[in-house]
């Protein structure tokens, strides 16, 4: 019954959440590309796709296992949005769809095809549009830009965020082999003090 309740308050939640984030007809094709970025940053924050891929999309060790850097990938927009709708088959990267594997859509593949492999399934589906929002956010935010910087983290956290001040130190400020956020991998560290 607990299990039930929750899944129903998600699923409410989101669908206020995203009730607002788009709308049919003329004025949709009136928003700026400013309100399309950000209806794109909800859903990513919203999908949790920070709990592996992480806000700047380095990717790394996370809930699933170690994702692939949002930044470094090599797909283009409509196999990101097979990916985010089928998830990847073998892997921790779940699928979005709610009617993923109900038929061959998702890589020729169905539940029965798919058998042990199948992605596991989101905690929350997304809607066509807000998977094609995410993507569209990847792509102009993420993808192919860098390693992440003061900007970056600003635009994503806002200004007041505290995390954002160790991208703040200028690269030649930080100790040799000190990554993006400042920090120097324990095994340069050498031993404890």
């Amino acid at each position: 019954m607990k299990t039930w309740i929750s899944g129903c308050a998600l699923a409410i939640g989101a669908l206020v959440c995203s009730a607002g984030t788009f709308s049919a007809g003329p004025a949709r094709a009136q928003e700026s590309p400013h309100v399309e970025a950000d209806a794109g940053k909800r859903v990513y924050q919203r999908a949790n796709c920070i709990g592996c891929h992480k806000w700047h999309g380095n990717g790394g060790g996370g809930y699933g296992g170690d994702a692939l850097s949002l930044r470094r990938t090599r797909l283009n927009r409509d196999q990101m949005i097979m990916v985010v709708r089928c998830g990847r088959p073998g892997t921790g990267m779940p699928y979005h769809d709610r009617d993923a594997y109900d038929g061959a859509g998702c890589y020729g593949l169905t539940r029965e095809t798919v058998g042990s492999h199948i992605p596991p399934t989101a905690a929350s589906f997304l809607r066509p549009a807000d998977i094609e929002a995410v993507i569209d956010y990847v792509l102009a935010n993420i993808k192919s830009k860098g390693e992440p910087d003061y900007a970056d983290c600003t635009a994503f956290f806002g200004t007041q965020s505290r995390m954002c001040h160790l991208y703040q130190t200028p690269a030649s400020d930080q100790p040799p082999g000190a990554t993006a956020t400042g920090e120097t991998p324990a095994a340069e560290q050498g031993p404890p003090k």
